[in-house]
């Protein structure tokens, strides 16, 4: 401990600095507004993808650039001293209860951002499967449980909670902004979609008070965050960023009181000479150019300073849906620093979840791991083929979801004269971009992108749109595999 003492006087010095040039952002994607340019020269030879008259696919779109690869995201890493961990975040699970998953409920799923919430149950069903064959030393859930807070949901969500529980593997949750008196809480029926009861805080905690609550040895009165012993030598730090006290808001902000707690727990836990791992819903850092609304907690800039001043290491967050990850200290290569690494959804393909050790001196090592549903479909006896061969179904859902959220947008924009089939191509090309990018693995595609001739429409005759925009910044942030990070 004396060693990690010492490093902590140098952070703090150094984060000081470091906290006055962080600035406060968010998840909305950055747009610009003018969408007019010169009307585009017509392919020599076209590909039809789209003609006229015709819907958008909704079988899964032709490739055109090289397709996901079918291996996990990371190979087998040698397994260190110290804790296992998984981590999982944004389950977003609806109650079966709440939809007869009629055409309301597929034009949500189809039309939405990524999540395959048509699965969600058998997603969510070999999820805790899984946890129980992993045997990790503890679970945690880093918020947004439900798909928009229907207490139906939660109150359903936890008994797979309590299924893991009684393996002897005990489970962290903290809410996400989705979680709390969301009034988007709905179900849908018969192509509608209907208000469902909304959940408090109060009764979250009732809910969840089994997963962490009840066994905190310190719980912040002014919030949802609390303490976990998860070791002798390693606390979980779990922080509660969302803001429901007066409805619902997407950003995270901590309050005063709140930071005043921190600082009790940060004491305590040098005197404990313990190791913390704090754990948020939203973002530390300012993880992505794309998201900059409402994705970064307020003014984290404190928390910052706090935390790499004691000597943190690791804070882990959800809240993007894109596997990321970051480090505070940009000019000593993050000798100063604080690592952040952003889980992506469960919900949302590849249905991954994080596997971290973690030592009680802060170094650890983490890789995803994808979820196996094609073996658990295949032992549980299920007869739909989308399950059989979700490795198969996963991606292409995915490529239509953005394929469709793309081509909406073209299809509106009359004024740049694209044909029909050029839309669709550029549709595909802006897919699958965003595919790996929420994979994490931008980087394996990025030459590909840029040398192919419908990013070129995008960049010369749609600069000025919000999606053109959005590919220069997967582009940017193309640099490495955010699947896999090691320090030590």
């Amino acid at each position: 401990m004396k060693d990690r003492n010492n490093k902590k006087v140098w952070r703090r010095i150094c984060s000081i600095g470091l906290a006055l040039c962080l600035a406060a952002s968010g998840c909305a994607r950055r747009g610009t507004g003018d969408s007019s340019s010169p009307v585009p020269p017509e392919e020599s030879q076209e590909k039809p993808t789209a003609e006229s008259g015709e819907t958008k696919p909704t079988e899964p779109i032709e490739e055109i650039i090289d397709p996901f690869p079918d291996s996990e995201t990371s190979e087998a890493m040698e397994v260190v001293p110290g804790l296992k961990i998984l981590i999982a975040t944004d389950m977003h699970y609806l109650s079966e209860e709440l939809t007869d998953k009629g055409s309301g409920f597929i034009q949500m799923v189809e039309h939405g951002d990524g999540k395959v919430t048509n699965y969600i149950w058998e997603i969510t069903e070999a999820f805790t499967q899984e946890v129980i064959q992993e045997k990790p030393d503890v679970l945690i859930l880093s918020g947004d449980l439900t798909l928009n807070g229907e207490l139906k949901s939660h109150q359903e969500f936890a008994q797979y909670l309590k299924r893991i529980e009684d393996h002897g593997i005990p489970v962290l949750v903290i809410p996400g902004n989705h979680d709390i008196n969301n009034i988007g809480a709905s179900s849908y029926i018969e192509g509608r979609r209907v208000p469902a009861e909304i959940t408090t805080p109060e009764q979250f905690y009732q809910i969840y008070r089994d997963f962490g609550y009840d066994e905190a040895i310190s719980r912040d009165p002014e919030s949802l965050s609390y303490v976990y012993p998860i070791s002798d030598t390693v606390w979980g730090l779990m922080l509660d960023s969302c803001q429901y006290q007066d409805g619902n808001l997407v950003g995270g902000m901590i309050d005063t009181e709140t930071y005043e707690w921190i600082e009790e727990q940060l004491d305590a836990a040098s005197e404990a000479e313990v190791m913390l791992l704090p754990v948020s819903h939203h973002n530390l850092l300012d993880e992505s150019q794309i998201y900059e609304d409402d994705c970064t907690i307020e003014h984290s800039e404190r928390l910052i300073e706090m935390l790499v001043g004691w000597g943190a290491t690791l804070y882990l967050s959800g809240h993007l849906h894109v596997q990321h990850y970051a480090n505070s200290d940009t000019e000593w290569g993050g000798e100063s620093g604080i690592y952040e690494m952003v889980t992506s959804s469960l919900a949302t393909p590849p249905c991954q979840y994080g596997v971290l050790y973690f030592q009680d001196d802060g170094k650890f090592q983490y890789h995803t791991q994808i979820l196996d549903m094609d073996t658990w479909a295949k032992a549980s006896g299920q007869t739909d083929i989308n399950l059989l061969e979700f490795s198969q179904y996963r991606v292409p859902f995915l490529e239509r979801v953005f394929y469709n959220q793309a081509h909406d947008q073209l299809i509106k924009m009359t004024d740049l004269g694209f044909s029909d089939t050029q839309m669709g191509r550029m549709s595909e090309v802006y897919a699958k971009a965003n595919c790996y990018y929420y994979w994490g693995r931008a980087v394996e595609i990025a030459r590909q992108i840029q040398e192919s001739p419908e990013y070129e429409l995008w960049s010369d005759y749609a600069a000025n749109t919000a999606q053109a925009e959005y590919l220069e910044y997967i582009l940017e942030e193309a640099v490495t595999d955010y699947n896999v990070l090691k320090w030590e």
